[in-house]
């Protein structure tokens, strides 16, 4: 039932290595602040206010831009439902699109009609639509804060090897301004997301994978 194809580069296609970066995410080192407090696992309890924040936000949507580790640009519109939902449209002329249905994860090639499929729990997007973000698990490798903002790094070991996903917050207003998934090869792909809309209704649908369609193949 997994089919892993690769996508076409000329259409602006995710590669498998760009996705187990985490399809979603400039490099680490220059989305993390380089001042302020740097703290270990744990973090503070205004860090885990902002998670619990974060956490609390079961729907949300909007727009993006996505910066993939060889410095190539995509945007387009992503959808969120927690625990994890998630799907991306990718502008054209790319025809990419990525769906989450809270088990397994897609990547599709629309004009190709292909299909790459991976259980959600071996991915790092598992982190990022968690129910909840809790600062004292395991998987919180540091949280930095700053005046401006804070940032939260979680890791995991998957089916990609061991990946980080690193968060942004605003640290006033609680808010998600981007993340980076960092692979095991230490390529990142990193996302910031803007025109964000809390609190959307969605339908069934929008996170529904062609299961058959990926079956075919």
């Amino acid at each position: 039932m997994n089919k892993k194809t690769n996508c076409s580069p000329s259409f602006g296609a995710i590669s498998r290595r760009s996705f187990s970066a985490g399809l979603l995410g400039l490099a680490t080192s220059a989305l993390i602040p380089s001042t302020g407090a740097a703290q270990g696992a744990g973090g503070s309890a205004a860090a885990q206010k902002i998670a619990d924040h974060f956490s609390s936000v079961k729907t949300m949507m909007g727009e993006f831009v996505q910066f993939g580790p060889r410095g190539e640009q995509t945007g387009g519109k992503f959808f969120i439902e927690r625990p994890g939902k998630l799907r991306f449209n990718f502008e054209d002329p790319s025809p990419i699109r990525v769906i989450a249905d809270g088990k397994n994860v897609v990547i599709g090639n629309m004009k190709l009609k292909t299909w790459d499929l991976y259980p959600l729990s071996k991915t790092p997007l598992s982190l990022l639509l968690a129910e909840r973000i809790d600062l004292s698990n395991e998987t919180v490798r540091g949280v930095r804060e700053e005046p401006d903002l804070t940032t939260i790094v979680l890791g995991n070991r998957t089916i990609f090897g061991d990946s980080t996903i690193t968060m942004m917050f605003d640290s006033k207003t609680y808010e998600l301004r981007q993340w980076t998934i960092t692979d095991a090869q230490n390529k990142d792909t990193s996302v910031m997301i803007y025109n964000v809309k809390n609190g959307v209704g969605f339908e069934e649908r929008v996170f529904r994978i062609p299961y058959d369609e990926v079956r075919k193949l």
